[in-house]
């Protein structure tokens, strides 16, 4: 249940931020002397809680987004241009989650056992912080939501289904592409958080079923040490949420790149010298 909890809470701390979740979750678990790999079931439905907190958090925006998707697809006229917007980034959000939904499906098996490893998961924390950093510093910033287009909306969907590899980071490959495309932080940022509703409930409700049918085990955890850790994950990613939207509204991306290398670089001597395997 320490683990668990512990875990769980590095999930909330780390979902958000570009440094990745995932790859947080499996280093952590290499440390733990009784548990190697939390596993990916575990990481898929803890996340269910990080989302939980994006949905009540940007709960009027998704609510405006929902109804005028409704309104348009029941041929209801939009009596406004914000309604017209809103409708809009809800076919946006469900064309970008088109390429993960697929990739993640087909590819569930190599996700749970070939992506897990640690030399790979240095190596992409490492590049992808380089990319991230690449994308910061030379990306436009001139360009809000209202400018997403079509093109852009499945470019930020292939940028999120390379996060099915743990190290990579789906608020940081989504955020690069964005920052690549011409969008400001704040707007990359924002999309990134609303795009990851749709996967990130499916795989975390699909795992959880999963979970359920074989008598509640998630791998290393059973259910209830699991729906613990989610309850964390929920907490403390909600206020990591408004604090990352405050800080990207005046501050760069340096800090989380900094980071990425330099753990990368760390997880890499460790796995070298053979403290871990």
């Amino acid at each position: 249940m320490f683990e668990a909890i512990f875990l769980g809470a590095l999930q909330g701390l780390t979902e958000f931020l570009p440094i990745s979740s995932s790859a947080h979750i499996r280093i952590a678990g290499a440390l733990f002397g009784t548990s190697e790999d939390p596993g990916a079931r575990f990481t898929a439905i803890t996340q269910i809680g990080t989302e939980l907190a994006v949905l009540i958090f940007f709960r009027n925006d998704i609510k405006q987004i929902i109804s005028a998707w409704f309104r348009q697809i029941t041929k209801r006229p939009t009596s406004s241009s914000t309604e017209k917007s809103d409708a809009r980034m809800g076919w946006l959000i469900i064309v970008g989650s088109l390429p993960i939904a697929v990739l993640g499906y087909t590819g569930r098996d190599v996700i749970s056992n070939d992506f897990r490893s640690l030399w790979l998961i240095a190596s992409t924390l490492i590049i992808f912080g380089v990319i991230l950093g690449i994308a910061d510093k030379y990306g436009n910033s001139n360009r809000d939501l209202s400018n997403l287009s079509v093109r852009d909306g499945l470019l930020y969907g292939f940028a999120q289904s390379l996060a099915l590899v743990p190290g990579v980071s789906r608020s940081g490959a989504t955020i690069a592409m964005g920052r690549f495309l011409g969008y400001s932080r704040t707007a990359a940022l924002r999309y990134s958080f609303l795009l990851a509703l749709p996967a990130v409930f499916g795989s975390g409700f699909y795992e959880l079923k999963g979970a359920i049918e074989q008598g509640g085990d998630t791998g290393t955890f059973n259910i209830a040490e699991t729906l613990m850790a989610t309850g964390i994950a929920f907490a403390i990613g909600y206020a990591v949420i408004a604090w990352l939207l405050k800080f990207v509204s005046t501050k760069s991306f340096a800090p989380f790149i900094i980071y990425r290398i330099a753990l990368g670089s760390l997880l890499l001597v460790l796995l070298a010298t053979g403290v871990i395997s």
